[in-house]
């Protein structure tokens, strides 16, 4: 990646070239080339692997709609339909689960003592059986755990990686099923910062 070259999150952020504010996210040279890396690595990989692409597509596209950062969703729902033409219904399924089970979060509860007072009260998304047949066991486990670990990492247990073994993940595929979630919901972040900070310092800059 070169120094004018642009990455992913710089387009969906609009953040403008050459603009103080990227050169402030340019700054960052680290966390940049993370992010791009990671997309391409996690979303267009040469080898899927343990997850096929459509279930790469389908969980971080599901993740993106929990974090309601509009550009990042809008991309990662049409990479979904863009993988097979097949997969418009699928997408369509994708984001109405991810916005009828969004909520105002991170919410659980934290072991008892001190920090119990910051305790929320937040529903448990359990993917519907009529869903299920759908999406079948696999894809189904894997958007129960997105949404645990995106709105309520507190309540994560291991029960919760035995229930994406049993419905078929294998060690490695859970450890890239992890790195999928943690990527979209890194990426949303700062996009969503970063589009907050061009709104802020310069409104005439700011894509809406």
């Amino acid at each position: 990646m070169t120094h004018h070259d642009t990455t992913l999150v710089e387009r969906l952020a609009g953040v403008v070239p050459g603009s103080p504010i990227d050169r402030a996210w340019r700054a960052r040279a680290e966390a940049r080339r993370f992010a791009e890396d990671a997309y391409r690595r996690l979303l267009h990989p040469q080898d899927p692997g343990p997850i096929s692409l459509v279930e790469r597509r389908a969980v971080a596209a599901f993740v993106a709609v929990l974090n309601g950062e509009g550009r990042t969703r809008d991309h990662l729902l049409a990479l979904l339909r863009e993988t097979d033409p097949t997969l418009v219904p699928l997408a369509r399924l994708i984001e109405r689960e991810a916005e009828d089970s969004s909520h105002p979060g991170p919410y659980g509860s934290f072991p008892a003592g001190p920090l119990s007072a910051e305790d929320l009260d937040g529903p448990v998304y359990a993917v519907s059986y009529p869903v299920q047949h759908e999406l079948g066991l696999r894809l189904s486990a894997a958007l129960e755990y997105a949404h645990l670990v995106t709105l309520h990492p507190r309540d994560a247990t291991p029960d919760s990686l035995a229930a994406l073994a049993k419905a078929g993940w294998t060690n490695g595929g859970i450890a890239l099923l992890v790195d999928i979630i943690g990527f979209v919901n890194f990426q949303s972040r700062v996009v969503a910062g970063l589009r907050s900070s061009i709104a802020a310092r310069q409104p005439h800059l700011a894509v809406i």
